[in-house]
């Protein structure tokens, strides 16, 4: 598979390296031939805002030959993109080409005009420029990227590795997903709908801060009831003052999180224990093996069964001795 990545002068190694890592890994790993260029308006070079000049960056004749057309990031004034960056972007993508518009990456795919009526997700400072410039365009803050199949965008700066990474897992499956994730040393998969933290300041937590010790007394009892009203009781405060607190603390809300702590503990019994689904659906709290597989099939498009197949430790590990 053919990959172009487009660079600009004034982009961060960061942004520019990040699908050049998780893509060129696939091919490390030798887990297909997947191979990634750079290009940009003109061939020649390009220099990072770090001061480094990167050369032999391709033309646009690249993006004419690639089967994925990526925007790493953009300009952090938000300036339209050039007539021919947007022809470029609209003639991959009618030839079915699959387009990446990683963190501020979503604006020029955007003015493209590929958004339009759709759902979509950039960095949340860029929110409410984006949305005066495209109000066609329908964006959710509560998202780390979303999927169309044929246009991805993500949104902060790290949520460009769990889109990338997820591309890998839609392309070649979770094993080969999970093989590159663990080269890399990054979580193998954080849901889509996972909140971008990012947008409220997470407070530093201590002892004395009633979400935190929330938090910790909910993960000893993820297979008991959790109802937002018992979490409230636990914290002393109201439902409404308890759900906006939780919230600003976490980015999310008392029912996602404890819905993804649960999700977790499945994973890890699935991976490390014989149990029954039924057995870790209850040891979990999802009450049911239908709930538990429901659940995890929105979450990672595959199911319980499945999972353990791919990812069982003891598998892997083999008999001692």
């Amino acid at each position: 598979m053919r990959i172009a990545v487009y660079a600009f002068d004034g982009v961060t190694m960061f942004h520019l390296a990040v699908p050049q890592m998780v893509f060129d890994e696939v091919t490390r790993q030798g887990l297909a031939d997947w191979k990634t260029v750079l290009f940009s308006d003109q061939p020649g070079h390009i220099r990072t805002t770090e001061g480094y000049h990167l050369g032999e960056i391709r033309g646009p004749a690249a993006a004419e030959e690639a089967d994925v057309l990526v925007m790493p990031s953009w300009f952090n004034d938000g300036r339209a993109p050039g007539e021919s960056l947007r022809r470029t972007l609209k003639k991959a993508h009618q030839r079915g080409a699959t387009i990446l518009g990683l963190c501020l990456g979503t604006i020029p795919v955007a003015d493209a005009g590929l958004l339009s009526g759709r759902r979509a997700v950039t960095h949340w400072q860029a929110f409410d420029s984006l949305a005066d410039r495209h109000p066609d365009v329908v964006l959710d803050q509560t998202v780390l990227y979303i999927d169309h199949g044929d246009v991805l965008t993500s949104a902060g700066t790290a949520s460009g590795l769990d889109a990338c990474l997820h591309l890998v897992r839609t392309r070649l499956g979770a094993d080969a997903a999970n093989q590159v994730a663990r080269s890399l040393v990054i979580a193998p998969h954080r849901e889509g709908g996972q909140a971008q933290y990012i947008e409220h300041p997470v407070p530093a937590r201590s002892e004395d801060d009633p979400i935190a010790r929330v938090l910790e007394w909910a993960l000893g009892r993820l297979g008991e009831p959790l109802s937002v009203h018992r979490l409230a009781t636990q914290a002393h405060m109201s439902r409404r003052t308890f759900i906006r607190a939780f919230r600003a603390s976490t980015g999310t809300t008392p029912s996602a999180w404890v819905r993804s702590r649960r999700l977790d503990a499945a994973r890890r019994l699935l991976e490390t224990t014989d149990l029954s689904v039924d057995q870790v659906a209850a040891d979990c709290g999802f009450g049911s093996a239908v709930t538990l597989r429901q659940n995890f099939a929105t979450a990672f498009a595959t199911t319980p069964t499945e999972y353990r197949r791919h990812f069982d430790t003891r598998l892997r590990l083999g008999p001692s001795g």
